[in-house]
């Protein structure tokens, strides 16, 4: 008797990143960007005023997310970088007299600037420590702001933007330049953290999020990695700051409509955690629906906040994954990929 031998042909494997899906979509993001740069042209004030607002929400939702969910660094401080980058528009347009706009360029460099020191200080933190320092940190910007004598800065009073802008521009110039610089703005970080995340330190954020012993065992620099993370969202809230001050022309360093006030990280997480903590189209989705709330609903009153919390409770208990995390768990699906699929020859491929 003698043996046959059987040749089992082995799976062939590849790893891809791109889909014809994800392509088409891309490419069609890249022509909605396009089009909505002709939004000053074709639609009206109260569009443009609410397309504005629109921005700087996914601006502050991709910043959180991106600190959250691709570095593990639950952050409660961010708002004292929307400040720091409002307040630093306005001293530079006001105090040193430079255009408005090129005042909220420098500004959003300063909050990313401002950063690195205080990276220093509060990577060395983890989990609640981390969260607590960050809030901290923010609050002393509050206070140090609202104690400067400068008049540009105006104190505890806060300060106007009202003069640099309207002595160079009219109130239409003035809405349509903040409505491009609102969407270069996010087409240019959106861009960047595509770019940062699906780069060899992207890989190694996610390793330092899931289990940052571990990704340091292995050789991951992970104070580097937090440190570049953690200056991108400074500066990147920095940008939200400067917009929100060209679109209300007025800031606040304390009391419950500050600039500094800790709204502005609770919504940032509740549009993070209803798009999807640690995906990168979820908190453009939770950008959205957060627009669409304040839009139609808080006329409600003290309804509106109830209702806010309710929303948030009913996903973390409900919908942990939030709405696009949900659909990429069940559909195996990836719009902006930055992660990989690998595929066989009997199997669609996994993210």
């Amino acid at each position: 008797m003698t043996d046959t031998a059987v040749a089992v042909a082995a799976p062939r494997f590849r790893v891809k990143r791109w889909t014809p899906l994800s392509m088409f979509f891309t490419g069609g993001l890249s022509g909605v960007v396009v089009v909505l740069a002709f939004a000053p042209v074709l639609l009206g004030e109260n569009s443009q005023n609410n397309l504005i607002q629109l921005y700087f929400l996914m601006i502050m939702a991709m910043m959180w997310n991106a600190l959250a969910g691709y570095g593990g660094l639950v952050s409660v401080g961010q708002q004292g970088f929307i400040g720091l980058g409002a307040y630093a528009a306005v001293f530079l347009s006001v105090q040193h007299g430079l255009n408005p706009y090129l005042s909220m360029l420098l500004a959003t460099l300063i909050g990313g600037a401002i950063a690195i020191p205080v990276a220093f200080v509060v990577l060395w933190l983890r989990n609640g420590a981390f969260a607590i320092a960050t809030w901290v940190v923010a609050e002393a910007f509050a206070i140090l702001v609202s104690l400067d004598p400068n008049p540009a800065i105006g104190g505890g009073t806060g300060t106007s933007a009202l003069l640099p802008f309207n002595l160079r521009y009219t109130p239409t110039q003035r809405l349509h330049y903040t409505y491009w610089a609102a969407l270069g703005a996010v087409a240019v970080l959106l861009l960047l953290l595509f770019v940062l995340l699906r780069s060899r330190l992207g890989g190694s954020l996610q390793a330092i999020r899931d289990d940052e012993e571990a990704a340091a065992s292995v050789g991951v620099r992970v104070l580097f990695g937090k440190g570049i993370l953690f200056v991108f969202a400074g500066a990147g809230c920095a940008a939200a700051g400067t917009i929100i001050l060209a679109w209300q022309l007025s800031v606040l360093p304390l009391g419950p409509n500050s600039v500094f006030g800790i709204n502005w990280t609770a919504r940032m997480i509740f549009m993070v955690l209803v798009g999807g903590l640690g995906t990168f189209e979820g908190p453009i989705i939770g950008a959205v629906v957060l627009y669409l709330l304040q839009t139609y609903v808080s006329i409600s009153g003290v309804w509106y906040f109830v209702m806010l919390g309710g929303i948030a409770i009913g996903f973390a208990l409900l919908l942990p994954r939030g709405i696009w995390g949900t659909i990429q768990e069940r559909f195996n699906v990836q719009l902006l990929p930055v992660g990989y699929r690998l595929h066989t020859g009997t199997e669609r491929g996994r993210s």
